[in-house]
């Protein structure tokens, strides 16, 4: 169906230049449908959603993009996107402790730190996705839901620094397309999937350099890496627990990354 998002790319979704704007309720509407036909309509939200912009115009982080962006990986590869995940990337790696957790199946036992007192839901979190979006949607969504460990997400940054060395040579770690991947975008402060250290007042602080990679979650989740030295903090905290207004992580991050590279320069 020819719709104004024809035209989008799946290098302007990496790098958030397609136009989608940061965020939207979907939850909203999709916690009144029964579970089986939610995916179907936030296909059809997304398809009817008005662009903020037009593609490649500006660049502003969404979750819609990486909404999209699980559409595509489930429909080229045929399976849910964790199944996918663990199929052709955390498997063959041998990265045990980064998963999803379904919604509605029993959590796993292991200890899971405590995020937001859900007005909605009535709860406290703990042990389920904090997102409201990827929460109606059972858990399982391109743009949250992952938990994991500090060592896990430490562990496979290395095998990502190391076959960007050309260390190491794994079949879902290619040299040649992480260089593409890991490299700042025109017009934009992300490169494919990955964030880089802006110019002015970075999550990262003051001494990581140009040629970095990071991320950031919303419920104070983080890691960057200076892919000139391998060097990578991790940083999984809960800062929402128990309500989304603490901000204060906004400057304890690039205190943190600034407290870790003094100490170790």
């Amino acid at each position: 169906e020819e719709t104004d998002k024809a035209c989008i790319t799946i290098r302007q979704l990496l790098c958030h230049r397609a136009g989608f704007p940061a965020w939207q309720p979907y939850y909203e509407t999709l916690r009144t449908l029964p579970p089986p036909d939610r995916t179907r309509a936030l296909h059809t939200l997304l398809r009817d959603e008005l662009l903020h912009a037009p593609p490649d115009a500006q660049a502003l982080y969404s979750d819609l993009d990486f909404m999209v962006l699980q559409a595509v990986v489930e429909r080229r590869a045929g399976c849910r996107l964790d199944h996918w995940l663990q199929q052709a990337v955390y498997g063959p790696l041998g990265v045990r402790e980064l998963f999803f957790v379904e919604c509605g199946r029993p959590r796993p036992p292991k200890a899971f730190a405590a995020t937001e007192d859900c007005p909605w839901r009535g709860y406290v979190l703990e042990g389920e996705v904090h997102d409201d979006n990827a929460f109606v949607l059972g858990g399982v969504a391109g743009h949250a839901g992952l938990f994991g460990t500090a060592a896990a997400v430490a562990h496979l940054l290395g095998l990502l620094w190391a076959a960007l060395q050309g260390v190491t040579v794994a079949p879902p770690l290619e040299r040649e397309l992480l260089e593409v991947f890991v490299t700042r975008q025109a017009g934009s402060d992300w490169a494919l999937g990955f964030d880089t250290p802006a110019a002015q007042s970075s999550s990262s602080g003051r001494f990581f350099p140009a040629r970095s990679i990071g991320h950031l979650g919303f419920t104070g989740t983080s890691f960057w890496m200076d892919l000139e030295r391998g060097l990578a903090v991790v940083l999984l905290t809960n800062r929402v627990h128990p309500q989304r207004s603490n901000q204060r992580i906004r400057a304890f991050r690039p205190a943190l990354h600034d407290a870790v590279l003094e100490a170790l320069a």
